[in-house]
């Protein structure tokens, strides 16, 4: 595995699905921090801001290096200007895993903050990168603050025996259960142990009204409405007391720093990571 020196050498960092609401947000950690050059970025064919520089995109004030560099609408069209070291890429989950693919295969390290891949895609991008000996990673939310709210939680799982989650977020987020639901929910049901058994048989007046089960017996329940950003309860029950370990994320901010470490993580792995907290000390 080549790997990059940093102390004489920018990781070049390419983004997919740079107009999106986080393909904006990276923007800022990759022109403002020195370990970085940005050397591509590309979005939907077609859109009215392929061919636009990418300084259009943001407000972020840094160096002339990425004045002039315009918005590709492929991964082909992106690498005729540069190969980069690293993919950030924020597109919807099929379109990022075709991306993930053609970036290993191309000696490129993918680090993918969609959510909603499934089980098969994460196997076959893992399977791939171990092939190519090339690191990468899949995010479900580069907060540090929900990073610690999903291992909170999963302590806590050791404890309980009820819990849900409800997971709240705004009317154009696509899927559901989120990313942070599921990374969640895998986390707490780990240990094989079941949650909720049934006290009584109950009988839902509406299909799904208790949330959607996962197997280990934790229901979630996903909110979409206008005002919301993200956010996450994870809810625990016992006789006589409740606990409740949240977090709420109300602009794009808190995601910038995570990015940051997983841009500079995956240079010298090997392998797919998932998870920010693979990274972390924690």
């Amino acid at each position: 595995m080549q790997e990059i020196n940093r102390m004489t050498e920018r990781i070049k960092v390419a983004i997919a699905g740079v107009n999106g609401r986080m393909g904006r947000a990276s923007l800022t950690p990759i022109l403002t921090d020195g370990a970085f050059e940005l050397v591509g970025a590309f979005g939907r064919a077609g859109a009215k801001y392929i061919g636009c520089d990418v300084s259009e995109l943001t407000d972020v004030t840094a160096d002339n290096s990425h004045v002039g560099l315009p918005v590709c609408q492929s991964f082909e069209s992106m690498l005729e200007l540069g190969k980069p070291d690293v993919i950030l890429d924020f597109m919807v989950a099929d379109a990022s895993f075709e991306c993930a693919k053609m970036a290993l295969e191309n000696g490129i390290r993918p680090v993918i903050g969609t959510s909603g891949l499934s089980k098969d895609q994460i196997q076959q991008l893992a399977v791939l990168a171990s092939e190519k000996n090339l690191g990468a990673m899949i995010i479900p939310n580069f907060s540090i603050g929900a990073v610690l709210m999903m291992e909170f939680a999963r302590q806590a799982s050791k404890f309980y025996g009820n819990a849900e989650i409800v997971e709240m977020h705004h009317t154009k987020k696509v899927d559901a259960p989120s990313g942070t639901a599921m990374h969640t929910l895998s986390k707490m049901g780990a240990n094989n142990k079941k949650f909720n058994v049934n006290e009584i048989k109950e009988h839902e007046l509406l299909p799904h009204a208790r949330g959607a089960e996962h197997s280990s017996g934790v229901r979630v329940h996903s909110l979409r409405l206008p005002g919301l950003i993200s956010h996450q309860d994870v809810i625990f029950g016992s006789d006589g007391e409740l606990l409740t370990i949240r977090h709420d994320s109300f602009n794009t901010n808190c995601f910038l720093k995570g990015i940051a470490l997983s841009v500079k993580a995956v240079i010298n792995l090997s392998e797919l990571k998932i998870g920010l907290e693979t990274i972390l000390k924690l």
